[in-house]
């Protein structure tokens, strides 16, 4: 007779492991611990074979009919049903063990701690150009060769830079996979030399004070959107890193205390930053606030606010008003500041660097707090804003070089 549910339910444990037998080889063996197993008995090339279907009630008895009834199908076509589901589980391993799930995994870890803006490049990067080639091959047989390949599509459409960061990304895919024993070594490791070097990856930026006042009075004259002006305006006086600039949310913003709170997680450095705002800096964000201050950031995508805006607004609106990218990028307002503030308004280079958000460290080796030196930082960025305003104005400005 057929099993039933209840009879299932009910098997007890006794001296000796029993069977209680359903139909067509499917049968439940019970152990004197009271464990229940299903059981399937077949015959295939005149042999008589047994696979287990798992353990009630996990496995119910439907459920283990079922699989008794896709097992029968197998035999029917002469197929072992263990030398499948052995076939299955490899295939399994196989997938769990390419690079691309091994890098999506290493990704899952790490990006945890990483900037929002460097997650995203790191991930577009591979997905771009990395996966679509290598992305389904078992990572414990990718050799430097193959890699290599896939690294020359790169460099092959003048993306230097972009293919030895991918080498790079790459490089700490394989040491994960070492480290989790899904690969032998790091094979990006031996094409250290096999690409040309990169060039100087610093980004290019106006630092002579002619050259700056022409572009703070092109960007006072630039006729595109008003939020975008606000932005290029904000640049210059903050010389944050354009993804800081472009997240900037109004709750951040203290405008009665001249103070911009920049939370942890949209730091580089996974350190909260305070940003202390000049007279300038505070009137800029007072009439921008009536237009986008109902919202969640300060400068918005004008095609949704759920969003900021794009990270080729200002760049897009830099050489819309003339300036090449081999003359300045919406990074280069960072080095502008760093150099005119050292060169020429000789301001000690440690508040330069904490208010860069390097990572600066005292004497004794501790990193510098968010408020470190805030007082002289206040000072500094009234200063810097005046001195820029002095620039836009024509003032007569002569570069004193600090002296060895």
């Amino acid at each position: 007779m057929p099993l039933t549910d209840t009879k299932v339910r009910n098997a007890k444990p006794k001296e000796k492991q029993y069977k209680l037998f359903d139909t067509d080889g499917l049968y439940l063996l019970v152990s004197p611990a009271g464990g229940k197993w299903w059981r399937f008995k077949y015959r295939l090339g005149g042999k008589e074979k047994l696979i287990s279907f798992g353990t009630y009630p996990e496995v119910t008895l439907a459920d283990a009919r079922d699989k008794r009834t896709d097992a029968r199908r197998l035999v029917a076509r002469g197929i072992d049903p263990s030398e499948a589901r052995k076939a299955q589980k490899e295939a399994k391993a196989l997938d769990e063990n390419t690079f691309e799930a091994v890098a999506r995994e290493w990704f899952a870890k790490f990006s945890v701690n990483w900037a929002p803006n460097h997650s995203i490049k790191i991930k577009n990067r591979l997905e771009k150009d990395v996966f679509p080639y290598i992305g389904d091959r078992p990572i414990i047989e990718i050799k430097a060769p193959e890699l290599l390949t896939v690294l020359r599509r790169i460099e092959s459409r003048g993306a230097l830079d972009t293919a030895h960061r991918a080498r790079t990304n790459c490089g700490q895919v394989f040491r994960y996979a070492v480290a989790t024993g899904r690969a032998e070594r790091d094979p990006a490791a031996d094409l250290r030399g096999a690409l040309p070097p990169a060039k100087d990856g610093h980004f290019s930026a106006i630092t002579s004070p002619e050259k700056v006042a022409e572009l703070l009075r092109a960007i006072d004259g630039y006729q595109g959107g008003f939020v975008t002006k606000c932005a290029l305006r904000l640049a210059p006086l903050l010389f944050v890193r354009p993804g800081e600039l472009r997240h900037m949310e109004w709750v951040e913003i203290d405008l009665d205390a001249a103070e911009w709170n920049i939370p942890a997680d949209k730091m580089k450095t996974r350190q909260p930053h305070l940003v202390p705002l000049a007279r300038q800096a505070v009137e800029i964000l007072r009439e921008l606030k009536p237009l986008t201050g109902s919202g969640r950031y300060v400068f918005p995508n004008p095609r949704t606010a759920q969003r900021p805006m794009s990270d080729n607004g200002i760049l897009a609106a830099l050489r819309r008003m003339g300036f090449e990218k081999s003359e300045m990028t919406g990074h280069g307002f960072r080095a502008m500041a760093r150099t005119m503030l050292d060169e020429v308004l000789q301001v000690r280079v440690e508040l330069i660097e904490h208010q860069l958000a390097h990572n600066v460290r005292d004497p004794l080796g501790r990193s510098y707090n968010r408020t470190t030196h805030i007082e002289e930082r206040r000072k500094m960025m009234q200063t810097w804003a005046d001195y820029l305003d002095g620039l836009k104005s024509g003032a007569k400005v002569i570069p004193l070089k600090r002296q060895a």
